[in-house]
């Protein structure tokens, strides 16, 4: 921009005026770059010199200030425009349809492709793809198939951009079928796919727990030299892993290498992740070690996915050798990490231990969350140890370190993430009117139980059902201590 500027000053020295167009290319890459107010600032320029901005001067300043999430300036452009006598042209016309669609007004976008037919403009391969990835996006597949076939019937052709959209949308769905009948009609109509619509297809198969399909869709790709990246290879790793087939995965990094693609962390961690999957502990550390020697380096997901491996083989005695070398190496950790050999200490009741790690964790400012404290609650219930379940729930909310009602996601004691929402969902509900319930009876202990069971589930609750299970305990512990008095 810095150079297009000093075009203009040179122009100017030299009583040679710019044009509209050069104003336009100038304009242009202010929006680009964020700069809209400069830019409009040079619409204004031209006018004093007398140049009449035109439509490419109102499209790219309308579509600027909608990239840069300014939507109310955008529409008075817009307004600005129709009142000078500019006229609206088929890009005007995209770039409102493609805005609507983003801000999911889809019955704005209608009208705006009605106004635009009878403006005279026909709508184009971009007004129907933003449709239809807009409706896919938002999981209409009945709107954005009716959108398909008018654009069929209209001699108009999907962009890759906007199949690979469909595809993802069927495979989340888990509508495998259907995408793999779309992938191989696109292939006879004369689409050329790519990498992303191999990599899209390949990931909706593992999920469907079609591993086969998606080796057979990996080999098509290849014989078609479409290149995977390390991304989809990256894909295929996780899926065979994901699958038990890890020694299949190992494989698939040796023919990355091969191709002189660089794994990255996210390769390396997937394949340790299988094997201790598997209950292959040892041969996680092999292929770890193996692979520091070539210079990967660990990190804490790593290290997480290492010690929930042993843990889970009953090794903890080398998980915590494991932990304690990690940190005496000044390596990162995080809550996941402590809640892992919180979760198997609690197991073997080692609560010195366990409180130990606890105090640990909250002194390095990892905040304990809703795993650290069931597995610890739990544990102490389980083994009758009530007095101290109190002690610990009401040190819980006089500290304030309860689960916040915002809380969405946690990663359990494995590092893998669970997707739980605190909203009102009949899971939840239910999880809570029964320890709620057990409160009113007084069944504390079971009450500790279920919620427990929640937490194994990746059920997240919101405070009031700790704050309703405190308050139960602390009536309990005065009831008990009238009872001592009489």
């Amino acid at each position: 921009m810095k150079e297009a500027a000093a075009v203009m000053e040179l122009m100017a020295q030299h009583k040679l005026l710019p044009d509209v167009w050069t104003y336009n290319m100038l304009i242009s890459g202010l929006c680009g770059v964020g700069r809209i107010e400069e830019a409009l600032r040079l619409r204004d320029e031209m006018e004093k010199l007398k140049l009449l901005p035109d439509v490419v001067t109102y499209n790219t300043l309308i579509n600027g200030y909608f990239e840069w999430n300014n939507n109310s300036k955008a529409l008075k452009l817009l307004e600005e425009m129709r009142e000078r006598g500019v006229k609206e042209n088929e890009v005007t016309h995209n770039i409102m349809v493609k805005w609507f669609c983003k801000e999911g007004k889809m019955n704005e976008a209608s009208d705006t492709m009605r106004k635009m037919k009878e403006d005279g403009f026909a709508p184009s391969c971009v007004t129907y793809n933003t449709f239809i990835s807009a409706y896919c996006k938002a999981g209409k597949m009945e709107e954005a198939f009716t959108m398909m076939d008018e654009m069929g019937r209209k001699g108009l052709n999907m962009d890759i951009f906007t199949l690979n959209t469909i595809l993802h949308t069927f495979c989340s769905q888990k509508k495998l079928n259907q995408a793999l009948t779309l992938f191989h009609a696109s292939v006879e109509r004369g689409y050329i796919l790519d990498e992303v619509s191999y990599g899209t297809l390949i990931m909706g198969c593992f999920k469907n727990e079609n591993p086969d399909e998606a080796l057979k869709l990996w080999e098509e790709m290849k014989e078609k030299q479409v290149l995977p990246s390390t991304v989809t290879y990256n894909s295929i790793i996780g899926g065979l892993c994901q699958s038990g087939k890890t020694d299949q995965a190992f494989d698939k990094l040796n023919e990355l290498l091969k191709r002189g693609l660089v794994p990255d962390e996210t390769t390396y961690n997937t394949i340790i992740h299988g094997y201790c999957r598997e209950g292959e502990v040892e041969k996680a550390f092999q292929f770890h070690n193996k692979m520091v020697e070539i210079l990967f380096k660990p990190d804490v997901f790593t290290c997480n996915i290492l010690l929930s491996g042993l843990c889970r083989q009953g090794m903890l005695e080398k998980a915590l050798k494991l932990f304690n070398t990690w940190i005496s190496k000044g390596k990162d950790i995080d809550a996941v990490t402590y809640n892992i050999l919180i979760s198997s200490l609690c197991k073997e009741r080692r609560f010195v231990e366990v409180f130990g790690l606890y105090a640990d964790m909250k002194e390095k400012k990892l905040a304990p969350d809703q795993y650290t404290y069931s597995a610890i609650l739990g544990a102490l219930t389980d083994t009758g140890r009530i007095k101290e379940a109190e002690e610990f729930i009401l040190k819980m909310v006089e500290t304030g370190n309860l689960c916040d009602r915002s809380l969405k996601l946690d990663k359990g004691p494995d590092g893998v993430t669970c997707e739980s929402s605190v909203e009102s969902d009949s899971t939840t509900v239910a999880y809570s009117d029964q320890i709620n319930r057990l409160c009113s009876q007084g069944e504390y202990k079971d009450a500790i139980r279920i919620l427990q069971e929640s937490k194994q589930k990746g059920i997240t609750l919101n405070k009031d059902v700790y704050i309703h299970l405190m308050e139960g305990l602390i009536k309990r512990r005065k009831s008990i201590s009238k009872a001592v008095i009489l």
